[in-house]
């Protein structure tokens, strides 16, 4: 007699106050919000067809995050790393020079914390969605790991696996899951992000610091602009190639190579992405209307701006459930 299926009704009950966490696995593996969703359905697909087999010798959360980890490690077969425009190798460029489009790289996205947030499960060992380990510096970095690595590197400092339950899953000894993972952590050990780094939006300097952004951006104030970032501060915004570091660069850039022409031609509404303080930037048109321009993801360091990501993507307006126009 064949097997049937999981109940749905009981299925998605036990299974989905572990969706948003789930998510937030699958964005770290592969480094696309959209590409995260669409692995998380194939996981609940799996798991829903393979319900009537769980037996229960482990939690329903880490069979869930098996799943999820073999279905990322199969996508990640036939895709290659998203990177950043940092990441490609290349030198800072000249903001001078004319704005080159990497149109065949797939690039890196940032995930809203809205889709990640939230956690309604109730275990404090669950810290999968925390703020800290989707930092975009992070998410960047876990591309240039193996898929294997990367997944090894996840397992046991995020979700807190024993190095013999990532074996076993990934159908590995103890001893190469150790040795993997050192590897990994030296790899990203210039990438690591202390809590001191993390910004939250709520705290007095931080907001002061976001509100005068905000204000300089909206009246082009480019001198205003360039005084909050860092001396060492890098601007970089796929999928254009080119990466510029300094205030100077980065104002020049912004001065000459956006459309602003003037006061009120750029408007910011702010959302928050990867654990940070993020805007959706509209822009003025012929027509009078300000449409989606792009997303700025912010890194704040000792109270100035270290690091943007503007990513020109429109589709990202509405996945951060951004309005169409202004």
């Amino acid at each position: 007699m064949a097997e049937t299926p999981a109940n749905d009704e009981d299925f998605l009950r036990q299974a989905d106050p572990f969706r948003r966490e789930l998510l937030a696995h699958c964005y770290r593996m592969v480094g696309s919000v959209h590409d995260a969703e669409d692995l998380v359905q194939e996981t609940y697909l799996r798991a829903w067809r393979a319900y009537h087999k769980f037996e229960g010798n482990s939690s329903l959360r880490t069979w869930l995050h098996r799943i999820a980890t073999r279905t990322c490690l199969t996508a990640l077969e036939t895709r290659t790393r998203r990177p950043l425009p940092t990441g490609l190798g290349a030198p800072s460029s000249n903001p001078a020079d004319d704005l080159v489009q990497g149109g065949e790289v797939p690039w890196l996205e940032p995930i809203p914390d809205a889709m990640v947030s939230g956690n309604d499960h109730a275990d404090p060992a669950a810290v999968v969605s925390s703020r800290t380990s989707i930092r975009l510096a992070l998410i960047a970095a876990l591309q240039h790991l193996p898929p294997q690595q990367r997944a090894v590197l996840l397992l046991r400092e995020v979700l807190q696996w024993k190095a013999a339950e990532v074996g076993e899953l990934l159908g590995i000894s103890t001893a190469a899951v150790n040795s993997s993972l050192q590897r990994a952590r030296a790899q990203l050990g210039s990438v690591s992000v202390s809590e001191e780094e993390i910004a939250e939006p709520d705290n007095t300097h931080n907001r002061e610091l976001l509100e005068r952004y905000v204000e300089a951006f909206e009246k082009k104030d480019i001198a205003a602009i360039a005084s909050m970032f860092t001396a060492d501060a890098v601007w970089e915004m796929p999928p254009f190639t080119g990466w510029y570091q300094g205030p100077a660069d980065i104002s020049y850039l912004i001065d000459n190579q956006c459309p602003a022409r003037g006061p009120g031609d750029m408007r910011l509404v702010a959302t928050e992405a990867n654990g940070q303080p993020a805007f959706g930037l509209y822009m003025l048109g012929e027509d009078g209307v300000h449409r989606p321009f792009h997303i700025q993801v912010l890194t704040i360091t000792d109270g100035s701006v270290s690091h943007v990501a503007a990513f020109f993507e429109p589709k990202l307006f509405e996945t951060f459930g951004l309005p169409a126009v202004l």
